[in-house]
């Protein structure tokens, strides 16, 4: 079944409420990367879409007219993550995915994006939504930025499943140690 017959078969069956709880009860594990607002423009070199998203494999190439266009339609400067925003950050995944009963099995904040490999009884989207909505409340509170700074994540992200052990290894290890140096890293003992 598709996710869209899914979908369809939600939105004909119960209240709407039920619709979203099911639309949100997805049990996976996945790997999750979102990144900070206006740090990986499409058009930059090295940025990935749909069709270019895989570790390892060729990102997009400059060009130059699309990154032109995304920089003159930027609402704000680009935002980054300090060592105190990372720590917020990391902590605020923590939070949420014991709140939520969510193994994190990894994660690792960095200056520019996020990588969180978890086990969630809700589907990859909603994952990451709540993680960026938690690390905002938790940054909001931290009171280092200006009161204007509307917006902190890029619109979406990768939402990855992952099927296999080797996946999932290989998923913990990009997460954890495949990142450069480390900067807020948890790690599953």
């Amino acid at each position: 079944m598709h996710y869209h017959d899914v979908a369809a078969l939600n939105a004909s069956t119960g209240s709407p409420a039920q619709s979203r709880e099911r639309e949100r009860s997805a049990p996976g594990t996945y790997l999750i990367t979102f990144a900070c607002y206006g740090t990986k423009i499409h058009g930059e070199a090295g940025t990935v879409d749909l069709h270019h998203n895989i570790p390892g494999t060729p990102r997009l190439p400059q060009n130059s007219a699309r990154l032109a266009f995304r920089l003159e339609h930027m609402g704000q400067l680009p935002y980054s993550l300090d060592k105190a925003r990372r720590s917020a950050t990391l902590r605020a995944i923590q939070e949420v995915c014991d709140k939520k009963a969510w193994t994190l099995l990894a994660a690792h904040v960095r200056t520019n994006h996020v990588h969180v490999v978890v086990q969630a009884e809700a589907r990859p989207e909603w994952v990451m939504s709540t993680f960026k909505r938690y690390a905002s409340r938790a940054l909001n509170q931290l009171g280092v930025d200006e009161r204007d700074h509307r917006c902190r994540w890029a619109r979406h992200g990768s939402t990855r499943y992952i099927w296999t052990r080797e996946q999932l290894s290989a998923a913990i290890r990009y997460t954890v140690s495949g990142q450069g140096e480390p900067f807020a890293v948890h790690e599953a003992p």
